[in-house]
């Protein structure tokens, strides 16, 4: 089921948009869900709309935060504690906003970004159970009143999801966590898609690969029409 509603022209701090500073567009999901593929198609939909665009992706985007996403994924790796873990994402997160993110934002680019601080409270806050909390307190520290103007996140049952990521290839330290784990994850995106529609956008990923692809560049396009993107 796509969520038809469309993100307003407030800011995430309450006031309309700065039409100077870029919009922020994220993709989530659980994995298996096709992010790398829309990715792709939104980055297509956006160029086309003829903006300045800045893809990333998380955990990484500079190379610091790329050599944390080496630490955090990699399943033969030493292991870390739910604390060390979610400190790294945050940390990783804090020097993206700082080189990359920010800057962008600020001289008008639009920024598309393979997951965000919503990947945190679905994967540490929730499937790991360190609870919403905690994450919120580091958003807060590490972004301030940041927060992206577009979330879109493709849904699909983990059962179909996960079978999807195995097929691909050899899996990471999060695509080998149970199912239970995938199951309180995808539940923490709908539960903050229902909270916030203004800024969400949900997209059934179980379609057939052409109407998922449809449904996200009506997603994006509508966006950028509302933005005031012609």
């Amino acid at each position: 089921m796509i969520d038809q509603t469309q993100p307003s022209l407030e800011a995430n701090d309450g006031t309309r948009h700065d039409a100077e500073r870029g919009a922020f567009i994220v993709l989530e999901g659980i994995e298996g869900v096709g992010k790398t593929t829309q990715m792709a198609v939104a980055q297509r939909a956006l160029e086309q709309a003829g903006k300045a665009l800045v893809c990333t992706r998380e955990p990484g985007g500079t190379a610091a935060g790329e050599a944390l996403r080496s630490v955090l994924l990699d399943k033969d790796g030493a292991p870390l504690s739910l604390e060390a873990e979610t400190l790294l994402m945050f940390a990783a997160r804090a020097n993206h906003l700082h080189e990359k993110i920010r800057p962008a934002l600020n001289r008008g680019d639009w920024v598309l970004c393979d997951r965000f601080t919503d990947a945190s409270y679905a994967y540490q806050g929730a499937g790991r159970q360190l609870g919403v909390a905690r994450i919120a307190v580091l958003e807060k520290w590490v972004q301030a009143e940041l927060r992206p103007d577009l979330v879109i996140v493709l849904d699909a049952d983990p059962e179909l999801a996960l079978t999807r990521a195995k097929n691909r290839g050899p899996v990471d330290r999060f695509e080998q966590e149970s199912l239970d784990f995938f199951h309180r994850a995808r539940q923490v995106y709908l539960d903050r898609a229902k909270d916030h529609p203004e800024r969400y956008a949900v997209i059934d990923a179980s379609m057939s690969l052409e109407d998922v692809t449809a449904a996200v560049e009506a997603t994006v396009s509508g966006f950028a029409r509302q933005w005031g993107v012609s």
